[in-house]
């Protein structure tokens, strides 16, 4: 089913936002002073991870996770109040910053509300009788989505904040664990209160498009595929196949979430520096110019952070300003708000390749839309190599958007490119 998106998410750039390590304080108070920085660097949405209160039952660590949700209409005291809650969003619109809720329906807490308050029927149960255990994720119980009643109360909570605290959409946490059927009914709820709602998928599951629940879904596999190139466990030739099989798979106004970091990488298998080392800058401009992708920055990356944050306990950024790393997010954030053919969905540029004499290393990709165009000239291999193409009908005078300088793409070019190199034009 082919869907219009909200009018701000087409060339939107999402951040990811860990509260708890993102201040020394660790509260959305303290939070809502780091919005100006992330908005002068060009982020359109903010995702905050999940705000409530956290269940103590089986609790990880000194703080537990975040995934583990105690009451879904409420904020966690280590956070702050619902006034606080408040005034971020009203600090975020301020800004002209959309604000994206963490929506975990899956599961709640062992000792969430809903397991004294509800009837035992709300979750699937063990042998025991007890609230059944989703694989290893001992601090949580798994909700019973036979029991409309559960579908029923997962929307009335979405559309008290959506309604009552001003929020623009969800991310939805493992999404393709809920019936898809609750999704598009419960979208359809919340878009009758706000037809702008944003929501994205943490899943790639084709269905997830079927019945227009859903903006975006993730692009895992993508990300996985960068790693391994970063890594030369596999050659960009994967990364290309990927492309091709992917336009096929998901219909044309699919959003598909592209990062080199996020709170489960960065925590579980360290951060860019660690996974992708030489290969973290082009990989993070690759997110910005791949067909249909929707890049999002992970706290810490803003300010080139080479830190796996602890998962279940405080592990704060120890410093935050401008320097190099926000300025390449600024270059780029300007890059896709200043270029159609970049946009996500349907109103972006298809991917056209020129061809080249180095395909196992280097991907020339054109994106055309609007009368705009984005050459990206993109050696993502650790090996010097010496290219040659001819370039066609994309010959021309262009700008190099990570310099702002003009320059030409001649209709035979040669040239020596470096390691994990490359050139971003565009007219």
């Amino acid at each position: 089913m082919e869907m219009l998106h909200p009018e701000w998410s087409y060339q939107a750039v999402l951040y990811e936002m860990n509260v708890r390590q993102l201040t020394a304080e660790g509260t959305l108070r303290a939070a809502a002073a780091k919005l100006g920085f992330l908005c002068d660097m060009g982020i359109d949405a903010v995702w905050l991870m999940p705000v409530y209160p956290i269940g103590v039952e089986g609790r990880k660590g000194s703080l537990g996770s975040y995934y583990s949700v105690r009451d879904y209409c409420a904020v966690d005291p280590c956070l702050g109040t619902m006034e606080d809650f408040d005034a971020f969003v009203a600090e975020a619109h301020r800004l002209g910053m959309k604000v994206l809720l963490d929506w975990i329906a899956n599961h709640t807490a062992r000792d969430a509300r809903w397991v004294t308050e509800k009837p035992a029927s709300w979750y699937e149960r063990d042998a025991s009788g007890a609230p059944a255990v989703p694989w290893d994720w001992t601090d949580t119980a798994k909700l019973n989505y036979a029991e409309r009643e559960v579908w029923r109360a997962q929307g009335d909570a979405m559309e008290f904040w959506v309604r009552e605290h001003s929020v623009d959409g969800f991310r939805c946490d493992m999404a393709m664990l809920v019936p898809i059927e609750f999704w598009n009914e419960t979208a359809q709820r919340l878009r009758r209160v706000k037809p702008d709602l944003f929501m994205l998928a943490e899943a790639e599951e084709t269905y997830l498009f079927d019945g227009g629940a859903f903006d975006a879904c993730y692009a895992w596999e993508m990300h996985h595929l960068m790693n391994d190139v970063a890594q030369q466990r596999v050659r960009v030739t994967s990364l290309r196949d990927y492309i091709y099989a992917d336009r096929r798979r998901y219909p044309r106004s699919a959003m598909r979430l592209a990062f080199t970091s996020n709170h489960d990488e960065n925590s579980w298998n360290g951060s860019e520096f660690a996974r992708m080392g030489a290969a973290r800058e082009i990989m993070a401009v690759f997110t910005f110019v791949v067909p249909r992708g929707l890049p999002l920055i992970y706290t810490g990356q803003e300010i080139g952070y080479d830190h796996s944050f602890a998962f279940f306990d405080r592990d704060p950024l120890p410093a935050y300003g401008s320097n190099p790393f926000s300025e390449f997010y600024r270059r780029l954030t300007a890059l896709r708000h200043a270029n159609p053919a970049l946009a996500s969905g349907e109103r972006g540029g298809e991917m056209i390749e020129i061809r080249n004499n180095a395909e196992d290393c280097l991907m020339i990709a054109v994106r055309e839309a609007e009368g705009n165009r984005v050459v990206a000239v993109m050696n993502l291999s650790p090996y010097a190599i010496h290219a040659d193409y001819y370039t066609g009908i994309y010959a021309g005078m262009y700008t190099d958007a990570m310099t702002g300088r003009p320059g030409e793409l001649r209709g035979h070019v040669e040239e020596d490119m470096a390691p994990w190199s490359y050139r971003i034009l565009t007219r």
